[in-house]
């Protein structure tokens, strides 16, 4: 469907985001407006203290603009009480951060229980790790895991509540690049099967060749904002 026949999922209006450090005021977003739509899959590129993880905590409800509007299905998410926030955090959202976060006494398919038993529809573990292919790896605790299948493990975990929204923030950060590019096909399958709508932060531009559209950043601000007229499929990304 064409962008213009449709209403943003996201719709970021003049967002800005100010921070103090002792007598300094740092300008962490000044101004960023950007509609995202449901299904895309959005790869955002910048460098470090570019702004992209201060954004994205903010459109995942972590963190709160200093300034600006966010719309989520048209309502106004900067306007939102904690409990609302809570709610959207819980049953709107998924997040996958470059270290996996999970807990080493419980095994993957009890780290993905943990998400299941307080959403409103999750989708069984057992199929969540499923469609990270980890069938076999669902009774193996993290440290008997490589670094890609704890990232899996993680990735399974957050789309097990059916999030409409997944955001990453560097996935395949802690990755060597097979490894990675693993992962990668992990989240696209994911954008697919599942249309879910998929925010990923990175600094590898490489990463960019996959996306559906590219949003550039740096120093706060989006300066780049385009759409792949032909996507590649991660196995074929190099860096």
């Amino acid at each position: 469907m064409p962008e213009h026949e449709q209403s943003p999922l996201l719709r970021l209006s003049g967002v800005s985001k100010s921070y103090t450090m002792g007598e300094v005021v740092v300008d962490a977003l000044k101004g960023v407006s950007l509609d995202i739509f449901s299904g895309e899959l959005a790869v955002m590129l910048g460098a470090s203290g570019s702004g992209k993880s201060t954004l994205l905590n903010i459109i995942g409800g972590l963190d709160v603009a200093s300034g600006g509007e966010i719309f989520f299905h048209g309502k106004e998410m900067t306007a939102a009480s904690e409990l609302e926030l809570t709610s959207y955090r819980r049953h709107a959202v998924g997040f996958v951060f470059q270290f996996y976060n999970l807990i080493a006494s419980l095994t993957a398919l009890e780290n993905v229980q943990l998400v299941t038993e307080i959403a409103d529809n999750p989708m069984p573990p057992e199929k969540a790790l499923g469609l990270v292919g980890l069938e076999s790896r669902m009774n193996h605790f993290p440290s008997q895991l490589s670094g890609g299948e704890q990232q899996r493990v993680a990735i399974a975990r957050a789309v097990a509540k059916r999030p409409e929204l997944l955001l990453c923030d560097e996935p395949t950060g802690a990755l060597d690049f097979q490894t990675g590019k693993l992962v990668l096909e992990v989240l696209e399958k994911v954008n697919k099967e599942l249309q879910t709508t998929v925010i990923l932060i990175t600094h590898n531009a490489s990463i960019a060749g996959m996306a559906d559209r590219v949003i550039r950043m740096r120093s706060g601000e989006v300066y780049e904002d385009h759409r792949n007229t032909q996507k590649r499929h991660p196995s074929e990304l190099e860096w």
